[in-house]
């Protein structure tokens, strides 16, 4: 379908080009064909479909680069916890109730949620991967799904189950899939959940498989501590002994990380990606954002799951990726707003693997686009857009978000999810897991 965006102002998080006032957006079969002063469109174009721009402002889709969405039906029931208590006393006993139907209906529901507030993009690591794949075929969004090489079971303790070959079927069936809006990584949950022999094979495979690996590191000041205690390294370093560093790495949270695991880090190319909502809640951290960027690390932006974030709303994401590191540091210049946007576009794209194609409003790229109704009280008056949309800006705001030149919402509507039925079905999944609690 050919759509054409009429007089717009684009924030385009294309550095050559950032601000376009007034402008028309075509899109001819899912790419971005020109970017065109108002009314000056190509005279061979037609448009099978035309959006308004009127009061409204233009932007790359968000990129919620670390997420858990099959935990969706968790929300609000595991709150005020520490990590270690949230994780093996809470949350692993929830999961092993669950089915592959309560991931599929709650990834929905997390997948309407993110539309609804702007997400067009986003890294999933979980359990029942297969109907969470099959969630978001149906969606329209554009996923990073990893799946673990072992699968692991609350039996009187965890116990670890080889899922290798299963990891492999994983990547052969969803890779490339849903028009190959879908990218498939290995996920290694944590250098402390998988044994160095293990940490070994998943990076042997995602060798094998060509593709990535998404991991939690270094969330926690005791995961460094144990770690160091039991190996004598960080958990940075036994990742880049193991061979994890060798590919690919979606590295979320890098809360605990000393100046060598940062050198380590950037010499890797590793993508970090900082959850700063998840990380304040659990009482984790801060991730030294500003070290990173000065060492020339993509960092990226992710709302973790809903179970240790409670929504997954990137614009809050961003809004608060601007201001801790200020008054952290005490320093009103860290972290600017023009950083903290390029975090949930640009550059979580690029952490995702989607780079090349997504992540600017360009011409030749991917038209994942959304449109921003700025006829508001608290977007007037505008003067900055960057500032605009990190301070001010709410997800409520999302009028239009359009995927790989589909359309998935409008006027507010969602057009690929019954999003009554979804929230019927993980309201009735919720109840059921918590009953046996």
């Amino acid at each position: 379908m050919n759509i054409l965006i009429e007089g717009i102002d684009i924030l385009t998080a294309d550095p050559t080009s950032e601000y376009k006032r007034n402008a028309d957006i075509g899109i001819i079969n899912g790419i971005i064909s020109f970017i065109t002063p108002s009314g000056r469109i190509p005279p061979e174009f037609k448009a099978d479909k035309k959006l308004s721009g009127l009061k409204k402002l233009a932007m790359p889709g968000l990129v919620n680069a670390h997420t858990h969405c099959g935990m969706t039906a968790m929300r609000n029931s595991a709150d005020d916890l520490s990590l270690q208590k949230w994780l093996f006393e809470r949350i692993f006993p929830i999961e092993e109730k669950m089915t592959d139907e309560d991931v599929y209906w709650s990834t929905l529901l997390g997948a309407a949620e993110m539309i609804r507030s702007g997400t067009t993009a986003f890294a999933d690591m979980y359990l029942h991967m297969d109907h969470a794949a099959e969630a978001v075929c149906e969606t329209g969004l554009r996923a990073n799904l990893s799946r673990s090489p072992i699968d692991f079971h609350n039996d009187g303790g965890l116990k670890a189950v080889d899922a290798f070959d299963k990891c492999r079927d994983y990547f052969r069936n969803w890779n490339g899939n849903a028009e190959d809006k879908i990218k498939v990584y290995v996920e290694v949950h944590s250098t402390y959940l998988m044994d160095i022999e293990s940490l070994k094979k998943a990076a042997d495979l995602a060798a094998e498989l060509r593709t990535g690996i998404h991991i939690h590191l270094l969330e926690t000041a005791s995961e460094r501590k144990d770690s160091l205690e039991k190996y004598g390294k960080s958990p940075v370093e036994i990742c880049k002994d193991t061979g994890i560093f060798n590919v690919p790495v979606i590295g979320a949270h890098l809360v605990h990380v000393s100046g060598d695991d940062i050198n380590i880090l950037g010499a890797a190319g590793v993508n970090a990606i900082h959850n700063p909502t998840s990380n304040l809640k659990l009482g984790s951290g801060i991730s030294p954002v500003p070290a990173l960027l000065d060492a020339g690390i993509n960092v990226a932006l992710g709302t973790d799951g809903v179970a240790s974030n409670n929504n997954l709303n990137m614009f809050e994401e961003m809004h608060l990726a601007a201001l801790i590191h200020k008054g952290v540091a005490q320093n009103p210049e860290l972290v600017t707003a023009r950083q903290a946007f390029r975090m949930a576009t640009v550059n979580g794209a690029k952490a995702l693997g989607f780079g090349n194609d997504t992540g600017m409003i360009k011409v030749g790229m991917k038209a994942d686009i959304i449109l921003l109704d700025i006829d508001k009280p608290h977007l007037h008056p505008m003067n900055d857009p960057h500032s605009a949309v990190v301070y001010s800006a709410q997800g409520a705001d999302v009028h239009t978000v359009i995927v790989n030149g589909a359309i998935l919402m409008e006027n507010r509507e969602l057009k690929t999810i019954d999003e009554e039925k979804v929230k019927f079905k993980v309201n009735s999944i919720s109840e059921r897991l918590f009953d046996v609690l």
